[in-house]
């Protein structure tokens, strides 16, 4: 089945039901460099940081959520 047929389908569900589905996909998501249970408050605010200077120093350009979903829907083609 293809990520727009699922979308569809998945739209039509009640509230509830989406919000549901939308939690059980969101924790099967694994961080690809970090497991999130392997770091500690401390850790994550230092990650945050470095993150923002990355942003600030133009090391890596930041993109909008409707961007990052559009280039993930595209690459799932």
């Amino acid at each position: 089945m293809h990520i727009n047929q699922i979308a569809s389908e998945a739209l039509q569900l009640n509230p509830k039901d989406r919000a549901t589905l939308a939690m059980s996909i969101w924790e099967s998501l694994e961080d690809p460099y970090i497991s999130s249970q392997d770091v500690s408050d401390e850790e994550a605010i230092e990650l945050a940081i470095e993150r923002d200077k990355e942003i600030e120093n133009g090391k890596v350009k930041a993109i909008s959520h409707n961007e990052l979903i559009s280039r993930l829907r595209s690459n799932a083609n």
